[in-house]
């Protein structure tokens, strides 16, 4: 019989762990991760964010803490950051005629430019939409900045950084993205205009 309570405390214990391993394994990317953002906006840049399902979610709460503000006690200038996650038509006419692999490079070939970051979100780092719009990124000259799970995937390898979330449950992955998102987020709004 399914224990509830059992399974919520199961839940939270582990998401608890998850953070815990967060804080020990992946300090050092989430501070080169920041990095390489400001330093892209403080030279004009802007941020593509891609990610599918719960990812792409994801793409808008982040590109919308940027462009609005996380921070409320900051009143500060708008951040350039665009969800290419969002745009029903893009994404239909795209995955119908030139397939649902290519719709986001074709984003980032109409927007990214070079010392642009693609923020890429994929808890597996195996997603082949994902990958394209990383290469079709790198041959433009842009940062690739990766959130993914357990080993990084393929896109490991490709990414400038990526901060892998020590989990393999794709829930915790996902909370875990969440908070590091957030964490980034108030990182830059912060450095990049800390009188606010």
């Amino acid at each position: 019989m399914f224990d509830r309570f059992s399974f919520i405390r199961d839940s939270l214990q582990e998401s608890s762990q998850v953070k815990e391993r967060i804080l020990s394994e992946c300090l050092t990317d989430i501070n080169l991760f920041a990095d390489k953002v400001i330093s892209s906006l403080k030279s004009g840049g802007k941020i593509l964010l891609c990610g599918n399902g719960g990812s792409a979610a994801d793409c808008q709460h982040i590109a919308t803490e940027l462009v609005v503000r996380l921070s409320h006690d900051l009143n500060r200038p708008a951040i350039a950051a665009i969800a290419i996650t969002t745009d029903t038509s893009n994404l239909t006419a795209g995955g119908n005629d030139i397939g649902f692999e290519n719709i986001f490079a074709r984003s980032v070939e109409a927007l990214g430019k070079t010392g642009d970051v693609l923020f890429c979100i994929s808890t597996s780092g195996n997603s082949p939409n994902i990958l394209k719009a990383i290469h079709q990124a790198k041959s433009t000259g842009m940062v690739i900045a990766g959130l993914s799970g357990d080993t990084g995937g393929k896109m490991l390898p490709l990414c400038d950084v990526c901060i892998k979330i020590p989990s393999r449950n794709v829930q915790r992955i996902q909370e875990g993205h969440i908070t590091v998102a957030h964490i980034l987020c108030e990182i830059i709004e912060r450095e990049m205009y800390p009188t606010g």
